[in-house]
């Protein structure tokens, strides 16, 4: 497993649209005991899947995983998906992790044993216990399936002798623009589809901004893409019935009553082939639209770039008819610290006013800059203040 840690951690200190409504010094509480934090606890605690995305390196993966562990504490069987190649969840749960469910939590209090931790935690769900099983996906291996099955459906397609150049344009497309995205998304759709059939709650701690933009507008291209070539292959179907039809004497047509047409056989594959990827895809497009179902949480700093990348993503999700459903303002300077943190702060109160002013309806909740890591199931219901 490769990845980097993740360094944005701390605990909130209030909400307000105003720094001076936030209280001074200290801790306000954990992320969800603080002022705000009720409101984002409704928020994780109304949806069925959830997402935490923004900028690189402003610690989505804590908030990603003290949201799933809250909810694991409150009896919801969570399923936390890492969609960034550069993973941190295995770091920060202190635990070795895969591609595979993997159970993160030990047996919360009052709760039967669900599974050991660190082990495949598939099929280990049951007695109202909560938990939270973890995945990283790794892009190497997702590639590779997704083209396998890709190959698979063209060598069952296309005639044998065609074999050679079937690979040969696989292999040339591993490395393609659109290839990683694509596979990524399958795989999203693989999370959701098990999540809503087997957990109560899926989290995905995203990939920074742009990738996540992108991966949100996937389903209604991919949707429209396949819409399209369903269109084509329907013309070009019609068109070889045609041609074959003329091609046929009135004597040789009776003859081929009965028999197999291997050319209409696989037009009428490829046509439930692409037809399966459209009801996919809008199935997934259908569940992230759903407000009811899916909400986003941005977590940022209050900094100038993450402010104005939280808001440029903001607009870019209810663009694309995705709910957002709270802000986290992550690495806070502490109030009184004086000398550079106090003026610090001072400018971050600055960046939060633009913040407020573009986006005053969403919920939010600061959190301050911690001296320590948070590292292990402990450190991370200390940071959600689930005590």
């Amino acid at each position: 497993m490769t990845g980097r840690a993740d360094d944005g951690h701390g605990s909130p200190v209030g909400r307000g649209t105003s720094r001076d409504r936030w209280p001074d010094g200290g801790s306000a509480g954990g992320l969800l005991s603080g002022p705000g934090g009720d409101a984002l606890r409704e928020v994780a605690s109304r949806v069925r899947v959830l997402f935490a995305g923004g900028k690189g390196g402003v610690g989505k993966t804590t908030v990603a995983s003290a949201l799933a562990l809250a909810q694991a504490r409150a009896g919801r069987r969570v399923l936390l998906v890492s969609t960034d190649p550069a993973h941190n969840l295995g770091h920060l749960w202190g635990r070795p992790m895969s591609d595979n469910p993997t159970r993160l939590t030990a047996t919360a209090p009052g709760h039967a044993a669900a599974g050991g931790a660190g082990n495949d935690a598939r099929g280990g769900h049951g007695g109202g216990a909560g938990c939270v099983d973890g995945v990283e996906i790794d892009p190497a291996r997702t590639i590779d399936e997704h083209l396998r099955q890709v190959g698979d459906t063209l060598r069952r397609l296309m005639p044998e002798r065609l074999s050679g150049e079937v690979a040969r344009h696989l292999e040339l497309a591993r490395d393609a623009p659109g290839t990683h995205e694509a596979a990524v998304l399958e795989r999203i759709a693989d999370a959701v589809e098990t999540g809503l059939a087997e957990y109560d709650l899926v989290v995905f701690d995203t990939a920074p901004s742009g990738h996540t933009a992108r991966l949100m507008a996937l389903p209604e291209t991919m949707s429209a893409w396949t819409e399209g070539l369903l269109r084509r292959q329907e013309r070009s179907a019609r068109f070889g019935a045609a041609l074959r039809g003329l091609t046929r004497d009135d004597d040789g047509a009776g003859e081929l009553v009965g028999r197999r047409d291997p050319r209409a056989e696989r037009d009428g594959e490829i046509r439930r082939v692409l037809l399966r990827r459209r009801t996919r895809f809008e199935r997934l497009r259908e569940v992230l639209t759903d407000p009811a179902t899916t909400s986003f949480v941005l977590v940022l700093a209050a900094e100038r770039l993450p402010v104005l990348e939280t808001i440029e993503l903001h607009e870019q999700l209810v663009k694309l008819g995705v709910d957002v459903g709270a802000l986290v303002v992550n690495k806070r300077s502490p109030a009184g610290a004086g000398g550079l943190l106090d003026a610090r702060r001072t400018r971050e109160g600055e960046h939060l006013r633009t913040l407020d002013d573009a986006l005053p309806g969403v919920p939010r909740t600061e959190a301050d800059l911690l001296p320590d890591d948070v590292v292990g199931e402990a450190a991370l219901a200390r940071f959600a203040g689930l005590g």
